[in-house]
């Protein structure tokens, strides 16, 4: 009986696409070549035969590919050319061949004697997962010292006599000194327990692990480097995770002045500098350095003034100031730097981060392949323009410089932009041309209608902006409330400005210049995250509103991000931002409250909005009302998407005026469950009544009453606008005053829910005014 340890066959291109002959084929000619002892010595996931034979009637009886292991045999396309680093943090996640170096203060306890058993189980998993992706996994470890001082400890303890530890006295044997241990007896002793344990763990994962001991010798003797180079592409071919330590048993003491002096001498003094020099051997694309720290501060961590450097580029070392290492290990920061900043040299991308912190430990090495922001990333690629955190100090400073302005010249500011609007109106919509053309193949037709800019939305958008100047006179500095706390003291509740807002809004350009327009008028620095289908048209409305604000020297205060930033890692700027605003789907909103850390998120529903025609409603206001709500812009979120009907209404002429209505307008009609009942041949039946359609398609339900009208919307309904249209006055009170939503109409469109129309502006302007009304 031999046990024969299943691997993945790697091969180019899509999963679909993978030719089952072949792989058979190819598992067939490898299985032949190895011998039954390889095969016994390798455990792992396992497949068990008797002989060849009967292994080739299990290859030709097996129809599911898929079904050899937990391990796919591919999971996505990673194949790139080694040489040059990635220069983005989001192309990490094309990285196929990953070294994984864990520190010594990542693995071993507090105490420093045994390791951190939870922490290596959380990063033996994430290593099996990206594994079992189709990735090549290699780990360069710590803790044997730690391991072996805590097994010697222990040798020590028993090995004393228990004459002498019964006459030492038990106060005595409390204090009992241990001798120094030697860290070469340590390691020799603690190296194999350390790899039982890591074979102990990948094995619950169907990974079979292999331990490589490695001096400085075997980098810089050629024939022992060609050696160690061809043991390793073997490993990895085998699908088996090398696990690679410094051999610290024999190691000598590293030489004073021969660490990392250039491409093709690199001193292996410690397993940052092994890390480094394996990282560029094995020509991998990226080695994840794990340490106690979040990544690479600009001063020692934990003092006042410490920043952490989202991106280090070479030659930025000067200013950088280096502390004191870490509590356990060889190594500080300055020796992680310079082995980060070698192995990028050799065409390597590097991110130093922490693999300690419990509630950043869980996920780190698969947060840093799926791109997320996460420790220090090493690039060698600047980019153009500031960083997201320059922008937001920029954005905090140039918000305080805004506020301190006169209303006078804020509302000058946002007058000066309007006008910008309507005489920059060609540039503006040449760009968003081109947005529209790029867009056409991706986007459905409601989202290019929101991203659709025209002369008249342009016109709108500077009349609103002139709304928003006019009433902006009292928003900052307005006294709310006084009250007298005793003779000669009095307490004021001001309307001040609430700091950084973060606005992340999809498709809509318009939706620029809005918020812009409404932080200008509130004194608050604005971050703005727009659509990458809006690029052209957002470059462009920024570069107006910075204009505007340049007539009283705040050009800083509204910011467009335009590097390569995730939505998730902009929601962890807890120092930067004090509140997001996400505008766009209710997808959008859920995902920004759930990614958001210590962030105030204003978010917002569906714009599920109804209308209910009751029985003493006008034929003439139905169909007015009614066309106006559903077809005037059906991709808003304060359009119609269902219209409830009460019973009394069906096959009368004022139903057949609204079915007609709708039918010359093109909107396609869906059934509730209700209507559909009353129908023989019926439009279909709608899936739920719960959809913002934002497209010329509504719903149709019938009612038998007021009260079952305001027992569907509050079911259904997502509170943002809901009308009814009836000429008897109790009953449209009793409907004004029932529904619970943010908007209730009498006899008037949905599409009348609007800050321009309320005399607020357009846009967020409700919600802006809100937060400075209640002194946020």
């Amino acid at each position: 009986m031999c046990f024969l340890p299943l691997h993945s066959t790697r091969t180019r291109g899509s999963p679909n696409k993978i030719n089952r002959q072949q792989v058979l084929n190819n598992k067939r000619k490898y299985f032949t070549q190895c011998t039954v002892n390889l095969w016994n010595s390798l455990p792992g996931d396992v497949l068990r035969i008797k002989s060849i034979t009967g292994l080739k009637k299990e290859l030709d009886k097996n129809e599911s590919l898929r079904c050899w292991s937990n391990i796919p045999f591919i999971t996505m396309p990673l194949s790139r050319t080694h040489g040059k680093s990635f220069a983005h943090r989001s192309e990490l996640r094309h990285a196929k061949r990953i070294v994984v170096k864990l520190g010594s203060a990542v693995v071993t306890r507090g105490d420093e004697c045994g390791l951190a058993l939870g922490r290596l189980a959380s990063i033996v998993e994430q290593v099996s997962m990206l594994q079992n992706q189709g990735r090549e996994m290699m780990i360069v470890t710590s803790g044997a010292v730690a391991f072996g001082k805590q097994r010697l400890r222990h040798e020590i303890l028993l090995s004393q006599s228990v004459r002498q530890a019964l006459h030492s006295g038990q106060n005595q044997l409390k204090d009992m000194a241990i001798p120094v241990l030697e860290a070469r007896a340590c390691a020799a002793a603690g190296q194999s327990g350390l790899m039982a344990l890591y074979e102990a763990m990948f094995t619950q994962y169907s990974i079979c692990a292999a331990q490589i001991l490695v001096t400085n010798l075997d980098f810089h003797d050629e024939q022992k480097r060609r050696n160690l180079n061809g043991t390793l592409h073997e490993l990895l071919r085998m699908n088996i995770v090398p696990i690679i330590n410094t051999n610290d048993a024999v190691v000598p003491p590293p030489e004073p002045n021969s660490d990392l002096q250039g491409v093709n001498v690199i001193s292996v003094k410690d397993n940052d500098s092994l890390a480094a020099r394996l990282a560029v051997e094995m020509k991998t694309d990226l080695l994840i350095v794990l340490s106690d720290v979040e990544g690479l501060f600009d001063s020692p961590p934990g003092s006042d003034d410490a920043k952490l450097i989202d991106i280090f580029y070479p030659g930025d070392q000067q200013s950088v100031t280096f502390g004191t290492k870490s509590r356990v290990g060889m190594g500080g920061m300055e020796a992680k730097v310079k082995a980060a900043l070698w192995a990028l040299q050799g065409g390597t991308s590097v991110v130093i981060a922490n693999g300690t912190y419990p509630k950043i430990s869980g996920h780190v090495i698969t947060d840093i392949v799926e791109g997320k922001k996460v420790g220090t990333f090493f690039s060698e690629v600047k980019p153009a323009g500031p960083t997201v955190e320059q922008q937001g100090e920029m954005a905090r400073a140039g918000g305080r410089a805004l506020a301190a302005l006169q209303p006078e010249q804020r509302a000058e500011i946002i007058y000066h932009l309007a006008d910008l609007l309507t005489d920059q109106r060609e540039e503006i919509l040449s760009a968003n041309k081109k947005d529209l053309e790029e867009a056409e193949r991706r986007l459905a037709l409601p989202l290019m209608k929101r991203l659709s800019l025209s002369t008249s939305k342009l016109n709108s958008l500077a009349i609103g902006l002139r709304q928003i100047a006019a009433s902006s006179q009292e928003s900052v500095g307005r006294v709310i409330r006084r009250t007298r706390i005793a003779k000669d003291l009095e307490l004021e509740q001001v309307t001040v400005p609430i700091g950084v807002l973060l606005v992340i809004f999809e498709s809509r350009p318009d939706c620029l210049p809005q918020v812009s327009a409404l932080a200008i008028a509130s004194g608050n620095g604005l971050l703005l995250k727009g659509g990458k289908e809006a690029a052209h048209s957002n470059q462009i409305l920024h570069h107006l509103t910075q204009e505007a604000l340049s007539i009283h020297g705040v050009k800083d205060a509204v910011q467009l991000v335009n590097t390569r930033e995730e939505v998730e890692d902009l929601c962890h700027l807890d120092k930067l931002i004090d509140l997001i605003i996400p505008r766009g789907s209710s997808q959008l909103v859920r995902d920004i409250q759930k990614a958001a850390k210590g962030i105030p998120v204003m978010g917002h529903s569906e714009g599920i909005c109804h209308v209910y025609v009751d029985t003493e409603a006008s034929v003439e206001k139905v169909t007015r009302i009614v066309r106006d709500s559903k077809c005037e812009y059906p991709a808003a979120c304060n359009a119609l998407e269902t219209l409830l009907i009460h019973r009394d209404l069906l096959r009368t002429p004022l139903f057949d005026q609204i079915i007609d209505m709708l039918r010359v307008e093109q909107v396609k009609i869906h059934a509730g469950p209700k209507f559909a009942s009353y129908l023989t041949f019926s439009p279909s039946e709608v899936k739920s009544l719960r959809t913002e359609y934002g497209d010329l398609e509504c719903c149709i339900e019938v009612v038998d009453s007021v009260q079952e009208a305001i027992d569907h919307i509050h079911k259904y309904g997502s509170s943002h606008t809901d009308v009814i249209i009836t000429e008897n006055e109790k009953t449209a009170e009793f409907f004004l005053q029932h529904v619970d939503s943010a908007c209730v109409f009498w006899n008037a469109s949905t599409r009348f829910s609007d800050g321009y129309r309320f005399g607020l502006g357009k846009g967020l302007s409700g919600i802006i005014l809100c937060c400075l009304q209640l002194g946020i």
